[in-house]
């Protein structure tokens, strides 16, 4: 350390003082560029690749719906897959969708362990598909006086069901109503827009879903 002692010099006809001062050492840091970035924790088990349907090659109705690396048969609706959904077009909707909830039927003995929140299925549930209902694409008490379906039907294509959110949040008038994931018809045939897919399938897919899970719909 040193210090400086006074002195006057002339800037102009200006006389000014040199103040005392104190040099201080002192040496330079250099950090690399790239520094770890601090990540936030992941979630586990809550985050999964989505499910992803597609139709089968030439079969606008059948389709393979891919999930946790193994492929299974799957049915359409009878529109096929369409961008441009619309009430009673029989159409499976483009997109991303995400479960919300499902149904089942106590007496039928389904499902094995999931962490999707199933329901059982009243005999008093129904689904309203009435574009102009102020209940469209809701679930609702039967009777109801507009156009519904009832969800305890005699075949067994609603033995368990998950509810898709399709046309959920806001309700679309006329942009499609009770999109779900279901049990199919034997042979796998068309259904009215949704994706249905067999027994055996269902089960192996439910103990992989739960609020939140995505199925995408694709071409």
């Amino acid at each position: 350390m040193s210090t400086a002692r006074p002195k006057t010099i002339l800037l102009g006809n200006a006389p000014k003082l040199w103040k005392p001062f104190t040099v201080i050492c002192f040496q330079l840091v250099s950090y690399p560029k790239k520094r770890e970035r601090k990540m936030p924790p992941r979630k586990i088990g809550r985050e999964q690749a989505p499910i992803v349907v597609r139709a089968r090659p030439g079969q606008a109705t059948r389709g393979l719906l891919a999930a946790a690396g193994t492929v299974f048969p799957c049915a359409l609706g009878r529109g096929g897959i369409t961008a441009f959904k619309r009430e009673g077009d029989g159409g499976t909707p483009l997109g991303a969708m995400k479960l919300l909830w499902g149904y089942r039927r106590p007496e039928r003995g389904w499902p094995p362990p999931t962490r999707l929140a199933i329901l059982p299925a009243a005999p008093w549930l129904g689904w309203c598909d009435a574009p102009g209902d102020r209940n469209y694409n809701r679930p609702v008490r039967l009777p109801y006086a507009a156009s519904c379906e009832t969800m305890q039907r005699a075949d067994r294509l609603y033995d368990v069901v998950a509810v898709l959110d399709w046309n959920m949040r806001p309700a679309i008038r006329g942009r499609g109503s009770a999109i779900f994931l279901h049990i199919a018809k034997p042979g796998y045939l068309a259904t009215e827009g949704c994706i249905a897919v067999s027994p055996a399938t269902m089960r192996r897919l439910l103990p992989l879903l739960h609020r939140g899970s995505v199925l995408k719909v694709m071409r």
